[in-house]
């Protein structure tokens, strides 16, 4: 019997119907193996939104001075992370934090130089320690810092003779003109204001923390260098805050000026706001160690 027409056409109606359904099938299972990456790509794009949109703090706060941030503002930038080292003992040497310069680990004087001249620096490395070499001169730190923390170990020798000024003297010289005195105050009177840890010719410590001959002392030297105007007269003296073996012993005094020895200090002339660190010969082979600068910065 022959076939009729439409029947044909059902049967082709039928492949064509199969086969869109199986496209539709394909596709489905495209999409639903794709589905867990693009749950996770919307996923990403939401929290990434989300972290964009993240509010910290406030917005509608009052400004604090200065009129750039709110209190409590979110958008304020993040302090950075650092390192912040480890402490000293007396048997070995702490670590630096991780933004620190280093000027001095034990290994060598490549960071120092002559004071007189410029040349290579002539004390001595002993068994990590930097030794002053008596008569051989001070020495400078060839890079120079302005505002800073300067972290500086001592150690006056045992059995010194002499006394006051004559024992196991030196001196640590921010920018290269200001002192801080070091030297064996340990029952060794002198005049106050050039004992251990004295802005010398100026201010005595505020209490004596030295340690015997032989141990290792610490300095820690909060420093901000003056300020001069544009006629060259300062407008806003020096600075210095110290810690002596941990303990505050000058606590934000005024810098009357570079040091003088049996005169008034006076900022008689304007200078660079940055300078060398410098170590003082003064005879006496003291010890140094572990010295290192952090550069201290404006708030933003």
């Amino acid at each position: 019997m022959p076939r009729m027409a439409g029947a044909k056409t059902a049967g082709t109606g039928c492949r064509e119907v199969a086969k869109m359904r199986k496209t539709s099938d394909q596709t489905t299972g495209r999409l639903k193996a794709a589905a867990p990456w693009v749950a996770a790509l919307s996923l990403g794009i939401v929290i990434g939104v989300g972290a964009q949109q993240k509010n910290l703090g406030y917005s509608d706060t009052p400004f604090l001075p200065g009129g750039k941030w709110h209190v409590h503002d979110g958008n304020r930038p993040q302090p950075k992370m650092i390192d912040p080292g480890s402490a000293s003992t007396q048997e070995m040497p702490g670590k630096a934090p991780s933004d620190a310069t280093v000027l001095f680990d034990g290994k060598n004087l490549d960071g120092w130089k002559a004071s007189n001249g410029g040349g290579a620096a002539p004390w001595k490395v002993e068994n990590g320690e930097m030794v002053i070499a008596p008569r051989t001169g001070q020495i400078e730190s060839k890079e120079h810092f302005g505002d800073c923390q300067l972290h500086i170990e001592f150690s006056t020798p045992t059995g010194a003779t002499g006394e006051g000024q004559a024992r196991s003297n030196s001196g640590v010289f921010m920018l290269g003109k200001y002192e801080i005195q070091v030297m064996d105050s340990y029952n060794n009177p002198t005049y106050p204001d050039g004992q251990a840890a004295a802005v010398y010719g100026q201010y005595p410590p505020l209490v004596n923390a030295s340690r015997k001959p032989g141990q290792w002392q610490m300095y820690d030297i909060l420093w901000k260098s003056p300020r001069f105007g544009a006629d060259g007269k300062v407008s806003e003296p020096a600075t210095v805050t110290i810690l002596h073996n941990g303990v505050v012993v000058q606590n934000a005094a005024r810098v009357l000026g570079p040091v003088q020895h049996r005169a008034l200090a006076s900022y008689s002339a304007p200078h660079p706001p940055t300078g060398p660190i410098a170590l003082q010969d003064h005879g006496n082979p003291v010890r140094f160690r572990n010295i290192w600068v952090r550069e201290l910065k404006d708030y933003d």
